[in-house]
């Protein structure tokens, strides 16, 4: 399949940053404050999602100095197919598949859930029961209709969806930073943040193993390579800014909540965030307003992994390695109209699932994004190995102890969600998902007759990358 150069240029700086950061901080925060807290203490929560954050950022060294070496629509998809081959191109971008459709099925059964604090009890149209919860149609189609709006963006155009990114990420930032203010100027108490620790490491590790669900959104910014208007240089900086700046984010919001809110009253908050706010400005109504961000936060998640899954099936599409279908680039808004549909598709089905899906989606997608850091990591130690000499626009180091760092941590995180750990895929549903999904991709990685693997050239790579550079 002849490959179409099809797509608009016109991602800035801004737009580039703004897409990934606001993947990055999404909903989670909003939820899940709580568990971590009472899970590990105010401080171990801390200390947690700065070890996370040390993954992420090797992780997001790797990837900037591979996009600059490959500067294409699929990101790790090219890295791979262009070292490893396209045997293990397939497995890394099918794996960030699930994990970027785990993110866009998670924000759309995030959203009734987050409508429920405000409106509790609206439930109504019976449907069925799954997981011990009870779905109703009225609250699934809230979900359904968020989704459907939020695909709608994506189909129309890229520069659209980038500016409402924007929006909702400044809104989001706001309403965060009011929080962190409040809980440290007002009703917020020291003694609230009692105890620092709990459960020793077994208690770190187990938010820990939360962060790399949490953190995914950087590798976004790769998807959309072809898309940027910015130097390739700059890309590098940009995904480890935006990882800072997300690690940054879930510290100062884990503080905020501490401070407000202590153990016995979060125990009883079903969104600990959300009533942190109501104490540290000593009204409900505060709280009501730390959900709007909440909502900004899961439309920045969804619009983001529509945009990077789309782009993936895109590329792979491209190849062969999915039908061509997923390929075909829209006439008029020159974006993967037919991939976002797809994705649109399963996000819309993914509230009849219910409130339960939130954990599903989590553990199966962070295995999936593990395996494929992991996998980038493999290939940007192929790379150094075997082509020492290439142009790299940014370099991650001049040593390979980035590469291997995110080599270890990646295994390390991997076992943590085997049989066996306290962390491990819970069966049947995680496991359905898992196993189902791989038994989709395998069906299409063998009906595929793969190439041999490509031969790099300096001359290749380099004249696309310096053909970037110009802008």
């Amino acid at each position: 399949m002849e490959k179409q150069q099809d797509f608009n240029k016109v991602l800035s700086r801004v737009d580039v940053l703004v897409l990934a950061f606001g993947a990055m901080i999404g909903w989670g925060w909003v939820v899940l404050s709580g568990d971590w807290i009472l899970k590990a203490g105010s401080i171990g929560s801390i200390i947690a999602f700065l070890l996370g954050g040390i993954l992420v950022i090797c992780v997001g060294l790797t990837y900037a100095e591979m996009t600059t070496v490959f500067p294409k629509t699929g990101g790790a998809y090219h890295f791979l197919k262009e070292t490893l081959g396209m045997k293990a191109a397939f497995i890394v971008a099918w794996a960030l598949l699930l994990g970027y459709i785990s993110v866009v099925a998670f924000e759309a059964v995030a959203l009734p859930t987050v409508v429920e604090y405000i409106f509790p009890n609206y439930q109504a149209g019976y449907l069925w029961t799954l997981g011990g919860w009870d779905v109703y149609f009225s609250w699934a189609a809230i979900g359904m209709a968020g989704s459907i709006i939020v695909t709608i963006i994506n189909w129309i155009g890229v520069k659209q969806a980038a500016f409402l990114q924007i929006v909702l990420t400044l809104l989001l930032t706001a309403i965060g930073l009011m929080l962190v203010f409040g809980s440290t100027f007002g009703g917020g108490e020291i003694q609230n943040m009692d105890p620092l620790f709990v459960g020793g490491m077994a208690g770190v590790m187990g938010v820990m193993i939360m962060t790399p669900f949490l953190f995914v959104g950087f590798d976004v910014i790769p998807q959309v390579a072809e898309e940027m208007n910015i130097p390739m240089k700059a890309i590098g900086k940009i995904i480890i800014l935006s990882v800072s700046f997300a690690v940054l984010w879930y510290v100062l919001i884990i503080y905020g909540v501490s401070l407000s809110l202590g153990p016995n009253e979060l125990k009883v908050s079903s969104l600990a965030t959300a009533d942190a706010m109501g104490a540290a400005f000593g009204s409900p109504l505060f709280a009501k307003i730390l959900i709007l961000g909440g909502i900004a936060g899961i439309l920045t998640s969804w619009n983001a992994f529509i945009i990077g899954g789309s782009r993936i099936m895109y590329a792979m599409a491209q190849d062969g390695a999915l039908p061509a279908w997923f390929g075909k680039i829209h006439p008029k808004y020159k974006t993967p109209s037919n991939a976002i549909l797809v994705i649109g598709l399963l996000s819309t089905l993914s509230p009849l699932l219910g409130r339960p899906a939130l954990v599903w989606f989590v553990d199966a997608g962070g295995l999936a994004i593990v395996l494929a850091y992991f996998m980038v990591s493999v290939s940007f130690l192929w790379l150094r190995k075997n082509k020492p000499e290439l142009e790299r626009p940014f370099r991650a180091g001049k040593s390979n102890v980035i590469g291997w760092s995110s080599f270890v941590l990646t295994i390390g995180f991997i076992i943590l969600y085997m049989p066996g750990m306290p962390s491990a895929l819970i069966w049947p549903y995680e496991w359905i998902i898992t196993l189902a999904w791989w038994a989709v991709g395998f069906y299409f990685l063998f009906k595929k007759t793969s190439p041999a693997k490509p031969e790099l050239s300096n001359s290749g790579v380099n004249e696309n990358v310096g053909a970037r550079n110009v802008n």
